[in-house]
């Protein structure tokens, strides 16, 4: 289940001459959190004749073995395989009073990735398809396969030169809404200056990027005649799901920011970039371990 992480930017108000500057501050190591895009999805279909199931039993063994590997971060679906999709397959032996079930893992390109055996079970609880010796067998296994399919996946990441491990993260800066004043304008072109570095690049075609950030401006009633001014900056990965906001949060009077948003953007602009940063930082390191 992927989660929606909200994070607010701990915020500290320097004043600096006559301007503004609410936004400039350190968002310390917390400033921003990730939660993390799913993989390709990864197909486990009802077990053949070679897994000693029953045809009512090897339906319910791969839903049991589906859910347990999303358990542990591996999307899967108990279901027939998708052409081009991961896949896997599910054999058993017996050796006197026990079975053992054994799993291939198979890629888009039809080849095979990965072999495991699982943990010997009660050949009567197998062969009698027992929902709860089932269920157990599914997630005793479901452990070990999933560190098999991580470690895979790290190997073929590896050795793309197109994998975010081997390159540095292409980032589009997509539209800005909700801000009064040139907001919606002078927040990305801010953005846009402090997001580049060696490790990341800015993009002018969302088609080549790897990760897309929009924002959206929320302004409210405050007191002391200020209004309330709350930046919320929204990463997607390039399957267009969400994976970190970053929220900044801070009074201000409202001539700060109408019509020209000056130096506030600037400075709302350096704090956002941290935190995207560390966001698309996390995303990069997730992928590869």
């Amino acid at each position: 289940m992927i989660k929606r992480l909200a994070v607010l930017l701990p915020l500290a108000l320097a004043a600096c001459g006559t301007l503004p500057e609410p936004f400039y501050g350190n968002p310390g190591p917390e400033g921003a959190r990730l939660s993390i895009p799913p993989a390709p999805v990864l197909m486990v279909p009802p077990p053949a004749a070679a897994s000693l199931l029953d045809a009512k039993s090897a339906p319910i063994y791969a839903k049991d073995l589906a859910a347990a590997l999303v358990n542990y971060d591996i999307p899967s679906i108990a279901g027939a395989p998708m052409k081009g999709g991961w896949l896997l397959t599910t054999s058993a032996s017996r050796n006197g009073d026990t079975i053992t079930p054994a799993y291939v893992i198979t890629g888009p390109d039809g080849k095979t990735y990965g072999n495991q055996n699982g943990a010997p079970i009660a050949a009567a609880a197998w062969s009698q398809g027992d929902p709860a010796a089932l269920n157990n067998a599914a997630t005793t296994d479901a452990q070990a396969l999933s560190k098999t399919l991580t470690a895979i996946n790290a190997r073929i990441q590896g050795s793309n030169p197109q994998s975010l491990e081997n390159r540095p993260p292409r980032i589009f800066i997509g539209p800005v809404t909700g801000a009064p004043g040139d907001g919606n304008h002078s927040l990305p072109l801010n953005l846009g200056r402090d997001l580049p570095g060696p490790d990341d690049v800015v993009v002018t075609n969302p088609a080549q990027a790897d990760f897309t950030v929009t924002g959206n401006i929320v302004v409210t009633p405050g007191q002391n005649g200020q209004v309330m001014v709350e930046l919320d900056w929204s990463v997607q990965d390039a399957n267009h799901r969400k994976i970190g906001q970053v929220t900044q949060l801070h009074p201000l009077a409202l001539a700060d920011i109408t019509p020209y948003w000056g130096d506030v953007a600037a400075a709302a602009a350096t704090e956002a970039a941290t935190g995207i940063q560390q966001v698309i930082a996390n995303a990069v390191l997730k992928k590869g371990s």
